[in-house]
């Protein structure tokens, strides 16, 4: 598992737990540089709240097992369109692959709504993060023609967290 930890205005700790061995690397990134998804676990500490209501109630939270449940029903190709809602980035530079190499990713997570997270993570700055979210914020995956497709009923400003 790998938690996020901010040290300075400009430096990340990455610390990955390994059978019980904590591994550190840091990498530098500055306020240039495009942000990159760091995973939810990494909005907690600072989110509480929001973090804990949204795991607990949120159904995006955990959309990649239903996914995980349809795919041998899927196409390839059938099965990545989905990966585009049910997960966090992914064909983004950064964004979920796989849940072997970017298991933290694998669901659709606080940076699906508010982007990616890491120039935020560091900062702490509500302007390196979307904050104010509008109607075409959720219609990237709650567009009518999944609506159509799906029978399924978005809850706008249903609240994620």
């Amino acid at each position: 598992m790998a938690a996020f930890t901010r040290v300075r205005s400009h430096v990340l700790i990455l610390v990955l737990g390994i059978g019980g061995l904590g591994l550190f690397a840091t990498a530098a990134w500055t306020q240039s540089e495009s942000a990159r998804y760091v995973g939810s676990t990494a909005c907690r500490d600072c989110h509480e709240d929001e973090y804990a209501n949204f795991f607990n109630f949120a159904k995006k939270a955990h959309s990649f097992e239903s996914v995980r449940r349809m795919r041998s029903h899927l196409t390839p190709a059938e099965f990545d369109g989905c990966l585009e809602c049910h997960t966090t980035g992914f064909g983004r530079p950064g964004g979920f692959r796989s849940e072997e190499e970017t298991p933290d990713l694998k669901n659709a997570g606080c940076e699906v709504c508010h982007g990616p997270g890491s120039r935020h993570v560091l900062s702490g700055s509500r302007d390196d993060i979307k904050g104010d979210l509008t109607l075409n914020d959720c219609a990237v995956c709650h567009n009518q023609e999944r609506i159509e497709a799906f029978n399924f009923k978005p809850m706008i400003y249903g609240g994620g967290h």
